[in-house]
């Protein structure tokens, strides 16, 4: 692997542009080191997750509506059913299981038989959250039966409950609630289950935050042995004071605070030696801020966290969503109860961040040294082809009329130019308008990039890509064939 470096500064030319004095030159150095890249980013890395209340609408659109295409633009993924429904609404329902008379909906076994249909059409596995806030270890496992034989080697695994490590603060158990309690009731239904439904995966513990996770993980990996572990993260809370901004959202601190989090859960896995799936995560808790969660500003977010998270090892990562609420987080949803009736979803700015990550499934994040001006506030990610081809994800969350980055690949003379693909809107505030190499997606829930893409050459080892603010950018440098 060659040395590369970048640097990055505000061109004069820009600055004239935008009626301001000349910027002073600033670099912004990425050394791609000669260490080895870390490991290959999964097939199905990219998913979303829904509410169980959800489930039902959304494997009714396995033969209707737009979802199948949409799932199979962004190749093989995970679909994860859980959240708070799963817990206090919906209960599962069969002819041994009368619902109980604190569900609000339930799950039978027609609804997982057309989430089979929707996962055989669009190649997607799911990840489903049994029940657990309502302690019913025989209801649990039949619905685990009834999962297994609907949805077969689809069902990547199956979690207990939705954040369990807070169910104490929300009535579902009293005093004392620690891991203890839950791994003895954990331990209880798994025995149930593998009675009725023997070899089903376990993923969990599905906890609130990566600071539970650092006891509730390696009690679970210890003592439970789950094919994968499970954890949330949202960067911005609903109730936070002050009140969740686009501003902060993009800010260095949060940036921080992700790679903190992101840490605690990836030592855990690493040390347990299990995989550790990001199953569920978006801008701002409890359903998002409207001019926040379903802004441009979202995809800028969601592609710097994706990338992180490839960084880091993380093996997946999946979106929360509402598909009836287009004002808050969601990468897909109805516009109006009449679209939702017929399955047309419409993509959200976060799930052009999503189509453009996927050029990044199959590679290996390699290791980067960066160096950055205090006042660029520039994300720069790095991965490696199998072929030596170089991706660089570009994010410059500046804000509108702010530094314009330059960034200069000394990549050497071994390669061509590069492409771009641009992630782009007319301003982070933009809810509609995003565009992805200047093309959206398509009513039908397909997008194609443009024939030709910008091309920028290689001038005597160096590829200069200008980035502007409030946008993103994929750059290919291709080798040349050794002969």
């Amino acid at each position: 692997m060659a040395v590369c470096a970048l640097t990055l500064w505000a061109s004069p030319a820009t600055a004239r542009i935008h009626h301001r004095p000349q910027l002073v030159r600033i670099p912004l150095y990425v050394s791609l080191a000669e260490a080895e890249p870390g490991a290959m980013v999964p097939a199905n890395f990219l998913g979303l997750s829904f509410e169980v209340a959800a489930l039902p609408q959304l494997a009714g659109y396995a033969d209707t509506g737009n979802l199948v295409a949409l799932l199979r633009s962004l190749g093989p993924g995970v679909l994860r059913f859980g959240g708070v429904t799963s817990d206090e609404d919906v209960a599962w329902t069969d002819a041994l299981t009368p619902r109980p008379p604190w569900a609000s909906g339930v799950l039978d076994a027609g609804n997982l038989r057309e989430l089979g249909a929707l996962t055989a059409s669009s190649g997607w596995h799911v990840l489903l959250t049994l029940g657990f806030g309502h302690y019913e270890p025989l209801a649990g496992a039949r619905e685990a039966a009834a999962a297994k034989a609907a949805l077969g080697s689809s069902l990547e695994a199956i979690e207990l409950g939705n954040e369990p490590n807070a169910y104490a603060n929300h009535g579902l158990r009293g005093q004392p609630w620690t891991f203890v309690q839950y791994e003895e009731q954990v331990t209880a239904e798994r025995g149930t289950i593998e009675a009725l439904a023997p070899g089903i995966p376990l993923a969990g513990p599905d906890t609130s935050g990566s600071s539970a996770y650092e006891k509730w993980g390696l009690g679970e990996a210890v003592d439970q042995r789950p094919a994968l572990l499970t954890g949330h993260h949202y960067p911005l809370g609903c109730n936070e004071r002050p009140a969740p901004s686009i501003a902060h959202l993009l800010s260095p601190e949060i940036r921080e605070a992700e790679q903190t989090s992101l840490s605690r859960y990836v030592f855990v896995a690493q040390q347990a030696e299990v995989p550790f799936r990001m199953d569920e995560t978006n801008s701002v808790s409890c359903g998002g801020v409207p001019g926040i969660s379903n802004t441009f500003a979202s995809a800028l977010w969601a592609l710097s966290f994706l990338t992180k998270a490839m960084s880091m090892g993380v093996v997946g990562i999946n979106f929360e969503g509402n598909p009836n609420n287009c004002q808050g987080y969601t990468p897909l949803c109805a516009p109006n109860p009449e679209a939702a009736a017929a399955g047309e979803l419409q993509a959200q700015p976060e799930w052009y961040a999503l189509l453009l990550a996927r050029a990044l499934v199959g590679e290996r994040p390699q290791p980067t040294q960066v160096v950055s001006p205090e006042n660029a506030n520039v994300v720069v990610s790095a991965f490696v082809a199998s072929d030596g081809a170089l991706h660089f994800v570009i994010v410059n969350d500046d804000p509108p009329g702010d530094h314009q980055a330059a960034v200069a690949l000394n990549v050497g003379r071994g390669f061509h130019g590069a492409s771009v693909l641009s992630l782009s809107a007319s301003s982070p505030e933009a809810i509609t308008g995003v565009s992805l190499g200047g093309q959206t997606v398509a009513p039908d829930g397909l997008w194609s990039a443009p024939s030709r893409l910008p091309h920028v050459p290689n001038r005597r080892g160096t590829i200069t890509v200008d980035v502007p603010p409030s946008s993103a950018a994929l750059v290919t440098v291709s080798p040349f064939a050794r002969g």
